[in-house]
């Protein structure tokens, strides 16, 4: 699909010297730095642009063929070009203002590119429509550069599915070890991020979906609090847990997407409330945020690697009292059955409404009972690798009147928020909590499944709609990346935020990837 990429060497051909940047002078910068070059003019956007895209044609369509963008918007120089213009003309429209973005393939925008979520069920899913997220990114000056592979319907199709696959963008692979696995459902977004494909990305998560990839992948992701990003014009699985959410390089900078794409949205119910907690979620990011801060220590016993006491160490080094906490009370068997009953639940009933609202002559699908005929039809294409066994068990739900998924969602969230983190928070006397992400990226096994390796710390924040942060915290014994989660009360991004960047100041762990073919092996 990425059609737009062979026209780059002409583009190139045409471009003045001075607006040009080699792929070189982008990659590993940060977008912070990239957004501060550009408004002092040291930069132009359509050099970053041009570089961007470089950086695609290098390492995503040949070199080590990540496939971690499945298109790139045939206007993203065009719309560089005019925001260097604007600037000329002493207009910026915000601290985004010419810099390349990436949105995960199940989010719409404007353009020619459709919205897949990685089905070939949505391959005409052209709706020329900005999520109000993307409208409030281009409002900040942001360049939507093109959209990341992920796992096709972010993961909810299959037990056995693997994750970073779609039948429109194939496997998405790990920059650092290309036989590995990228997380899922974000797999594009954090590999993009890794491998230098883009200033920053956007990612969405129902459970896992940002923190998993941006973990893996040894970048920042941000999973806010639910309800404080609008998710209007994202293909669902669950209006109780979805949330989009940017994954970057660093905690500065999702800090100033997060700033950006904050806001209430009509639309949107669960976002009633969001105007009135967002903020700028970039003042007050500080070295000295943590001192005397009390931060609750969840470990997963012989699970953790050994970076995490040193990413403890880091954090009492910069003056938090860490409290080792007792989680054992809660039970995760019986939550995550309740959180299954919802999410299969909502997706019959959500999946419907944002079929019916698209185009009838570009999507004749307008059920999850027509998605799965269509599988059926399509199954050399679609079924290859894994079933659609979740697909079929969420047709079988009763609906959002059914008492039993009434039971399951009250249930979930009392026993992940109510008697769950904030029970935890507040018997420990703690403001944040703090735990090892996940575990390390697996051999990819196309057919065989994910084979993830614990521990996970998505789960409860997740279900509760809580914010949480991973920041790389280093190495796992076998070398690839694991980050440091940070878990928050609802509506406590801003103070996430600001006790990840002192790790992240403190740590300075995050590892560059060497595009490996696998493990040992150049």
């Amino acid at each position: 699909m990425r059609n737009t990429l062979w026209l780059l060497p002409a583009m190139i051909a045409f471009m003045p010297v001075s607006a040009f940047a080699h792929a070189g002078h982008i990659a590993e910068r940060d977008l912070s730095d990239l957004a501060g070059a550009i408004a002092q003019d040291k930069l132009s956007s359509e050099a970053v642009t041009s570089a961007y895209l470089e950086q695609i044609a290098l390492f995503d369509d040949s070199g080590a063929q990540l496939n971690a963008v499945i298109a790139t918007f045939p206007d993203a120089l065009e719309q560089a070009r005019m925001l260097d213009a604007e600037r000329a003309a002493g207009k910026l429209r915000g601290p985004l203002h010419g810099v390349p973005i990436l949105l995960k393939d199940n989010i719409e925008a404007k353009g020619a590119l459709p919205t897949t979520a990685g089905s070939l069920a949505l391959k005409d899913n052209v709706t020329n429509r900005d999520a109000p997220i993307v409208a409030k990114l281009r409002a900040a000056g942001a360049v939507i550069l093109g959209k990341t592979n992920l796992s096709e319907w972010a993961n909810i199709r299959s037990n056995n599915s693997t994750s970073g696959w779609s039948a429109v963008g194939g496997l998405t692979k790990n920059p650092h070890a290309l036989d590995h696995n990228s997380c899922g459902s974000s797999s594009g977004s954090g590999a993009a991020i890794a491998a230098s494909l883009a200033a920053g990305a956007v990612g969405t998560e129902t459970d896992g979906s940002i923190v998993c990839p941006a973990s893996v992948n040894g970048v920042v992701g941000f999973k806010p609090t639910m309800g404080l990003l609008s998710r209007t014009y994202i293909v669902p699985i669950s209006h109780s847990q979805d949330t989009p959410g940017p994954v970057t390089r660093t905690v500065r900078d999702a800090a100033l997407m997060l700033t950006v794409m904050a806001g209430s949205d009509d639309a949107d119910p669960a976002t009633k409330d969001a105007d009135r907690y967002k903020t700028d979620y970039t003042v007050g990011l500080t070295t000295d945020a943590i001192k005397d801060m009390r931060i609750g220590v969840m470990r997963a016993g012989k699970a953790d690697a050994p970076a995490f006491n040193i990413a403890l160490e880091k954090l009492r080094g910069a003056g938090a009292v860490l409290v080792e906490m007792d989680t054992k009370f809660v039970d995760e068997n019986a939550l995550g059955k309740d959180e299954l009953k919802v999410l299969l639940t909502e997706l019959k009933t959500d999946m419907a409404v944002y079929l019916q609202g698209l185009p009838a002559d570009l999507v004749p699908y307008k059920t999850l009972a027509d998605i799965i005929a269509f599988n059926k039809t399509n199954a050399k294409t679609e079924l290859q690798y894994f079933n659609q066994d979740l697909f079929e068990q969420a047709e079988k739900e009763a609906g959002l009147d059914d008492a039993a998924y009434k039971t399951a969602r009250e249930k979930s969230l009392r026993f992940a928020g109510y008697y769950g983190l904030d029970q935890m928070m507040n018997q420990y006397v703690v403001s944040v909590v703090v735990a090892q992400t996940n575990g390390p990226a697996w051999v990819s096994t196309l057919g065989l499944g994910d084979k993830f390796n614990p521990p996970s710390a998505s789960a409860l924040p997740a279900i509760a709609g809580y914010p949480h942060l991973t920041v790389p915290m280093g190495a796992a014994p076998n070398g690839l990346p694991i980050g440091l989660s940070f878990i928050g009360r609802k509506w406590s991004d801003h103070l996430v935020l600001k006790v990840g960047y002192v790790f992240e100041q403190a740590a300075q762990a995050r590892i560059k990837p060497l595009f490996k073919s696998a493990l040992g092996k150049d």
